[in-house]
């Protein structure tokens, strides 16, 4: 216990210090959770102390990640993902095990630890890669749902191939050679197996692979009926806690189901995750188990950048390197296929290629298992485990290497790429229907005005032609969607995304492309209108301005103010901000503090200044025409 506490205050120490630095430095976080990680590890040896006894905490992390992604996906929007899951992902997962299985058995290994091997190179990994799309904001694009379907498809794959790799073992008697050749009997081979608890030892092979399958089957059967008289029951207790609680229990028994039979506690979870997906519960669980999987997956990205041994990687580096670059380049070439094959292109194609081109933690589920199963000798399994932790360690690097080719690719468009399937081009095209675009959209269609509206948010467009309104999925900044969508006759271009740089970045885009466009654009703040009025926009409008004068009105009208002398100061100020914005425009300088812009500050002053004085000479003449009916009104008594 004094060992774990120690790991968990040195990881935790590491953590605070490389990965806002990783972050800051736009490596991404995941990079310096795995840099942190092997600078620990040395210290860690040097105590005396292994950092696998923290990895089966910090593994939780992976189990609440798949768990998660298994509450947001339920079965109905699993059928509707059949085409990718079974095109891209089913192709990737057979092509990668065929080729790598084929490689390890031309490099002389068994063919039973030939297909072990292509099974277990063949997954790629989920945690690093979907952090990486979330933080990079990349999970909705074309080439970021591409590999969170074939992610998706992988981790399901998990299950059949856990359920195969007991088939493949040796006789439980059975030893192995360093080139991985079954030699004699030797009970040591036998006490490799996990000593603890399992429902599984000493079964035949098709005594494992079916309580594997009857374990899984348990799990949905407990999530369809059983957790909801549960969290019924939880619900009387009306304590939050009980919450977290309740869902953490949850988690950790089904993980430790999955230990009992042999499989990945991550692979139950996510299973289980699938079948409460349509739970009223789904939000309370998701709410409860988020910082947990948070600090739990940093620290799991620890532990795989600590327990690489650069003792035995100094052994053999050229062996072990080789073997790295060749895994990563052969699912690389099997990625860039398929995805050519399924229509991506360009930055997609680049990001789907590389991002998933690694091996993936699953892969050390693999391992483990594979070698209690008799599957692989120590020796071969010490070697994977280093190609899977490097390349792992590498994934951090493509991403980079992917955001250099995304601004390459950006910068050297093509003026007439492909074009993606759009019914028809329409003369409004609107970027962008959250809370701002819907409403703008809503307005214009119900002028008799037809539009074309792009988002690169899957379940917007979903939801908006459940209510009848038509939209098209994809990135509005893809030059090849724009000019599907008919950017080279339309006459009003809105960009109304809630991303600002993607905004200013289509501004300019269109801008460069049609001089004479009408651009619409929606701004965050005060400096964003500076950056848009510089990459050309025809309107700005700040998406809480407007909001703000009619609040700003409401209070005038209710502290004596008349609805007239209200609205008539609104305007005022209205009209002045405006000039104010057009004149900072000119002064503004990208890259400078305001503050630091001393012209910009100077003007900003003298303007301010004379805002009090233009809305009182507003007020002034607003309440003249009162103040005259007031004494036409007197005279006319006094007449009487």
């Amino acid at each position: 216990m004094d060992s774990i506490l120690f790991q968990a205050t040195l990881y935790l120490a590491a953590m605070v210090v490389a990965v806002p630095l990783s972050v800051r430095l736009g490596l991404g976080s995941v990079l310096g959770y795995l840099v942190a990680g092997i600078f620990i590890g040395p210290i860690l040896k040097q105590t005396g102390t292994d950092p696998h006894d923290l990895q089966h905490f910090a593994e939780f992390g992976v189990v609440m990640m798949l768990f998660l992604i298994g509450l947001e996906l339920n079965p109905k929007g699993l059928w509707e993902m059949r085409g990718k899951l079974i095109g891209l992902g089913g192709t990737q997962v057979v092509l990668s095990t065929i080729a790598l299985g084929g490689g390890a058995y031309y490099l002389g290994l068994s063919l039973q630890m030939s297909v072990a091997v292509g099974l277990i190179f063949a997954l790629s990994s989920t945690a690093i890669v979907l952090q990486t799309l979330t933080e990079k904001g990349l999970m909705r694009t074309t080439g970021g749902r591409s590999s969170f379907s074939v992610l998706l498809t992988q981790d399901m794959a998990v299950i059949p191939m856990l359920a195969l790799l007991p088939l493949l073992g040796a006789p439980p008697n059975a030893a192995f050679s360093e080139d991985g050749a079954i030699t004699r009997p030797a009970a040591e081979a036998e006490a490799a197996a996990d000593a603890g608890l399992s429902l599984v030892q000493g079964l035949p092979a098709w005594g494992v692979t079916a309580v594997t399958l009857g374990a899984v089957l348990a799990v949905i059967i407990a999530g369809r009926f059983l957790t909801r008289p549960l969290f019924q029951f939880i619900h009387l207790a009306k304590m939050r806690e009980m919450y977290t609680a309740v869902a953490l229990v949850i988690i950790v028994g089904i993980a430790f189901l999955m230990v009992l039979v042999g499989l990945s506690p991550a692979l139950g979870a996510f299973v289980a995750g699938v079948v409460l997906a349509n739970s009223e519960f789904k939000h309370e669980l998701e709410a409860n188990i988020e910082p947990f999987k948070g600090l739990l997956l940093g620290l799991f990205f620890i532990t795989v950048g600590a327990s690489i041994h650069f003792d035995v990687l100094l052994s053999q580096p050229f062996v072990i390197l080789g073997l790295t670059v060749a895994v990563m380049l052969i699912k690389g070439f099997i990625l860039f296929g398929i995805g050519w094959a399924y229509g991506l292109r360009s930055r997609d194609h680049w990001l789907f290629t590389l991002s998933l081109a690694q091996a993936g933690e699953f892969g050390f589920v693999l391992i483990s298992f594979a070698m209690t199963q008799h599957v692989l000798s120590d020796h071969v399994s010490e070697i994977l485990l280093l190609v899977v932790a490097l390349s792992m360690l590498f994934t951090p690097l493509f991403f980079i290497l992917n955001d250099f080719l995304t601004g390459y690719l950006t910068d050297n468009t093509e003026e007439n790429p492909d074009h993606d399937e759009i019914d028809e081009p329409e003369e409004v095209i609107i970027a962008g229907t959250g809370r701002f675009g819907q409403v703008m959209n809503r307005m214009v269609q119900g002028a008799g005005l037809k539009t074309v509206v792009l988002d690169n948010d899957f379940e917007t467009i979903r939801l908006m032609r459940r209510f009848g309104f038509h939209g098209y999925f994809g990135d509005p900044t893809r030059p090849e969607l724009l000019h599907a969508a008919g950017i080279e006759t339309a006459k009003v271009l809105v960009a109304a995304m809630d991303d600002k740089d993607a905004t200013t970045r289509l501004v300019k885009y269109a801008r460069k492309l049609r001089p004479d466009l009408h651009i619409v654009a929606r701004a965050y703040d005060r400096v964003h209108v500076y950056e848009l009025y510089q990459a050309g926009a025809s309107d700005i409008v700040r998406e809480m301005f407007d909001s703000s004068l009619r609040a700003a009105r409401y209070v005038l009208e209710n502290m004596g103010l008349s609805e007239y002398e209200a609205h008539e100061m609104e305007a005022a100020f209205y009209r002045h901000d405006r000039q104010v914005l057009r004149e900072l425009a000119e002064l503004w300088k990208p890259g400078v503090p305001l503050a630091k812009n001393e012209a910009y500050v100077t003007r900003a002053r003298e303007l301010n200044n004379n805002l009090e004085t233009a809305l009182a000479t507003q007020l002034d003449a607003a309440e003249a025409p009162r103040r005259g009916n007031a004494k036409d009104s007197e005279a006319s008594k006094g007449d009487g």
